[in-house]
């Protein structure tokens, strides 16, 4: 019996059951400005770290003033609670492959963390062995790649068949770079379907509240056209380019993007995340969430409610801990 046989049946039905009482136990309000609800959240996109460890940190370095220091759950989840948010996705940064082990570890005594996205290499060889060490924890719920690096993949045998054990394990992968990012994912979404596929950061488009270039939607419309690919809202200040917390408060600054996101993914694949702590340098996490609140929340309850979690648990399909 391989490896797919083993697990899939059972893994795919545990975690079903698993979000769908996680989607359950997160029904509740609480107030924003002028009486509006803030709608349950699961923040898709946060880091943690702690360069007083022992072998340090290999990200962020020492010479940024504003990220290195100690960044732990609690400090987040305090900062997040005024603003219903019930969770987080954690998305590893480190290219230390024990840094996934830290990162489940750090979980493993925290509930708010419903997830972590890990960061290992498809191409390495040794990559089989550590997806399946780490994959045996539920809270593994997929890894991040690079754009640069999928591209280089698309065209290796090895690549694909490793991105095929994640979709066989009912997993998910994050997909980070540029403007042209979409364009591989689109062909992975074809060579995989099965594959759960995220979008991070608009892939990084720059946003200056003006129309969005055509090359970028083009290329959002070819990866949206594939229904098992979904776009993370996250880092949106910092698309402005701004660095000393800046960025514009208004949404119209960038309904251009949320509109024409809005319209290739629509209310069913797009997906709330901040991109803390790096967000610190564009905008507070209360301008960054009133941004979107504002904007989804013209879009119906509903829709609101699946940007702000159902899709989250959607995409990443977390375990829940009831």
């Amino acid at each position: 019996m391989n490896h797919e046989q083993q697990c899939l049946p059972n893994r795919r039905n545990i975690i079903a059951s698993a979000a769908g009482l996680l989607a359950a136990s997160l029904i509740s309000e609480i107030k924003a400005e002028g009486g509006a609800e803030y709608f349950p959240s699961i923040d898709t996109h946060t880091h943690f770290y702690d360069p007083t460890r022992p072998q340090g940190i290999p990200w962020p370095g020492k010479d940024d003033p504003v990220l290195y220091r100690k960044v732990l759950p609690d400090e987040f989840q305090k900062l997040a609670a005024p603003f219903n948010v019930k969770a987080t996705i954690v998305v590893e940064a480190s290219a230390w492959v024990e840094d996934n082990q830290w990162l489940l570890d750090l979980a493993k005594g925290d509930k708010f963390i419903s997830g972590i996205v890990g960061n290992l290499d498809p191409a390495h060889k040794d990559f089989s062995e550590h997806w399946k060490r780490f994959a045996k924890n539920p809270f593994y719920v997929g890894i991040r790649v690079n754009h640069g690096d999928l591209q280089k993949g698309l065209e290796d045998k090895s690549y694909l068949e490793n991105l095929r054990m994640i979709a066989s394990d009912q997993r998910q992968l994050d997909v980070n770079g540029g403007p042209a990012t979409p364009v591989e994912v689109a062909k992975l979404a074809k060579f995989i379907p099965e594959l759960r596929i995220v979008i991070n950061h608009e892939a990084n488009l720059v946003i200056d509240g003006k129309e969005v270039p055509k090359d970028w939607l083009e290329a959002m419309q070819l990866a949206g056209s594939n229904k098992n690919v979904f776009c993370k809202v996250s880092a949106l200040a910092e698309g402005t380019r701004k660095t000393m917390g800046d960025a514009p408060k208004d949404v119209e600054f960038y309904k251009p993007v949320l509109d024409a996101l809005w319209n290739v993914f629509g209310e069913d694949r797009l997906i709330f995340g901040s991109n803390w702590p790096v967000s610190v340098r564009a905008a507070t996490y209360a301008t960054l969430h009133k941004i979107v609140h504002t904007y989804f929340s013209m879009k119906g309850k509903v829709a609101a409610e699946k940007y702000f979690m159902k899709n989250a648990i959607a995409a990443y399909r977390p375990p829940t801990r009831i």
